[in-house]
């Protein structure tokens, strides 16, 4: 009795807890989209497309300046066209994706000629983490930055 009791008691127990978990886990912000600010609309629209195979996806403004890209289930990229100039930005700033299969996504970089590394830049070889995660970097046309990695989370 005392046993079943106490068995009833952890899986209520556990059952709130999981609740206010998930509850708690709906109320973070999570990320809706990424903008982008380019030079050349077209060329930059294109590397998102061919490269990171990003589909494009109705946009309101139908004004020739955006591009919506979908990134995933629920985030999309906002390509937007104005800037004056391509600038240097740090390798330290830059977006990242998890692909399932790094070795199969590099072979399609390298098949569009685009040219990645490691952390360094001296190797195409992928950077290898502390916690096993290979990632690789690039640049797109307007030198922002980006990682892919093969995280299985």
């Amino acid at each position: 009795m005392k046993k079943t009791f106490f068995v009833s008691a952890f899986l209520a127990f556990a059952a709130v807890a999981a609740f206010k978990f998930n509850a708690a886990a709906q109320e973070i912000p999570v990320i809706n989209h990424i903008t982008v600010y380019v030079v050349d609309l077209k060329k930059s629209s294109d590397f998102y497309k061919n490269a990171m195979l990003f589909k494009e996806i109705p946009e309101p403004f139908h004004d020739g300046r955006h591009v919506w890209l979908r990134m995933g289930p629920h985030a999309q990229l906002h390509v937007v066209q104005g800037a004056k100039v391509i600038t240097q930005h740090d390798i330290n700033v830059h977006m990242a994706f998890t692909v399932p299969d790094l070795k199969k996504f590099t072979a399609h970089l390298d098949q569009m000629h685009v040219k990645y590394g490691n952390w360094k830049g001296d190797s195409k070889e992928p950077q290898l983490r502390p916690d096993g995660v290979k990632q690789i970097y690039f640049q797109d046309p307007d030198n922002n930055w980006i990682e892919v990695n093969d995280d299985k989370f």
